[in-house]
Formats: C-alpha cells, structure tokens, sequence
C-alpha cells in the first residue's frame, strides 16, 4: 500500500492526529511516538530560516517536503500554503512539483497575503481548488487534496461565508476540509455538517477541545498548525533568556536524551 493509500484510509473513519513537525529530527520523533501521519508546518519551517510564516520561497518548500517525505515511512501533507501564485493554472503547475515530492496530502487556501484584500474572490478561490484537483488527477499521484478558507485567520470570521467556500471546494473536488481558528463547538459542527460526509481537519493550537471530544463531533483529523514548533521555541527563549539576564541555569534539568532518541532511529533503518 502506498503512503497516498494509506492517508486516504485514515480518513475514512475515526478520528486522527497529524501532528506538525517542523525539521527532519522532529518529524523523526513524531513518527516514533507513534502517530499514524505528520503535517508540515510554513510557519514552523519558516523561522528555522530566521523568517516569517509566508515568506519562504516554493523551491525552498519543495525541498523541505523532499527532505521530511524522505526521513519518515509514514504520510505526510503538506502545507502549502496558497500554492505559490495566484492564477489557477500556476497553482496547478506547482500543486505537480508538489506531487512530486512524495508527499501523501496537501492543502490550498484561499488568503492573499492582501490586508486589504486578505482573501481571494469567491470564483477564483474555487477555481485554484478546481485546478489542483486537475493537476493530481492528471498526475496519478493520489494526493488528497485539502481545501482550506482562511477567513477566521485573516481578520474575516464569517461562520457563512466560510461554509460557502468549503461547500464549493469539495464541489470543485477537495477531498478533506478546512477552516483554520475555528474554535467553538458551534463553529466546529456547523462546518462537519455542511460539508458531509467529506472529512474535515480541526486546527487545535490552543487547549479549548480534547480528541475525544472533537471525535464526538465529527472531526475526521486534527493538526497543530505551528504550535508544536512554538513550545519547542518558548522552551528554548525561556532558558537563553534566564542565561542572558541572571546568570542561571535552573531550566537546564529533566531534559530529554536526544541521542538515544535518534540512536533508535538509526537502528530501526
């Protein structure tokens, strides 16, 4: 079975977690713990690069997606952000690169990067849907293709409008929904409901919602955004900052042993 099939098997039932790692070593050890499939993360990339979300260019995340496709066995989707361009049949021709990295999944949204225009207009926003559907089908990957509106991040958290999007992106073909920030049990299952019985992915990056509740109501697959990359970064700070301004070393106990961790990694090869 391939990694394409066996992500697409996760969704067919149940309810999973797609953690986000956001190198090779923390996808490593995610995938040691044992979860059943992995997300890359912009904006956990993004400041391994001293960068901010949004600002590293497609090569760069081709080669990212290569590099963790190929430190792990199990599925991994890819954030790729708005496709890197604007215009339907480019994102359909980078949604190819893509494909081509090994990766299981991806997802598409719809944000501009324009405060003043922070999401795409309605029918382009569907049709860059549409031409990704087209550029995996041509491709025979099997990638699934995610559908993301990005309204409650971008300053436009409109409950309707964001249904009406992911109602149209399965329509034009997404095969897994998704409305990042969302964050109450009403929100939560007025989107399951609307796009069903497609699955959708509920972004948790603050603890407001367990798995098993988002199970109950109809979550097919969870992730954490950056979040993960952000604890390992507050951690880090944390200490540096206690060095730089007292002097001390207090946080430097319990720490985890890295290369037993990795050892095993290398031994299980």
């Amino acid at each position: 079975m391939t990694r394409q099939d066996e992500f697409r098997q996760l969704h067919a039932s149940g309810c999973f977690v797609m953690p986000n790692p956001w190198d090779v070593g923390s996808a490593v050890a995610l995938e040691q713990m044992g979860f059943k499939a992995l997300a890359t993360t912009s904006s956990g990339h993004a400041w391994t690069m001293a960068r901010a979300d949004n600002h590293v260019m497609r090569d760069e995340m081709l080669e990212h997606l290569r590099e963790i496709c190929a430190a792990v066995g199990v599925p991994v989707n890819a954030d790729f952000e708005g496709g890197y361009a604007d215009h339907p049949d480019d994102v359909a021709a980078n949604v190819k690169l893509a494909a081509g990295t090994g990766i299981a999944g991806l997802s598409i949204e719809d944000s501009t990067g324009d405060d003043a225009e922070p999401l795409y207009p309605f029918e382009l926003a569907v049709e860059r849907i549409r031409a990704a559907r087209q550029a995996i089908d041509e491709g025979g990957t099997g990638v699934l293709l995610t559908g993301r509106s990005e309204g409650f991040v971008v300053g436009r958290p409109d409950l309707g409008e964001t249904v009406r999007r992911l109602q149209a992106y399965a329509e034009a073909g997404a095969d897994c929904l998704y409305a990042p920030r969302i964050e109450t049990v009403e929100q939560i299952s007025a989107i399951v409901s609307a796009v069903a019985p497609k699955p959708i992915n509920l972004l948790i990056n603050a603890p407001f919602l367990t798995v098993a509740e988002a199970a109950d109501l109809g979550v097919r697959r969870i992730s954490v955004g950056g979040t993960l990359a952000r604890a390992a970064w507050a951690g880090a700070l944390a200490a540096a900052e206690e060095i730089a301004t007292e002097g001390t070393f207090s946080r430097f106990v319990a720490l985890p042993d890295l290369d037993a961790l990795f050892s095993r990694s290398i031994a299980s090869e």
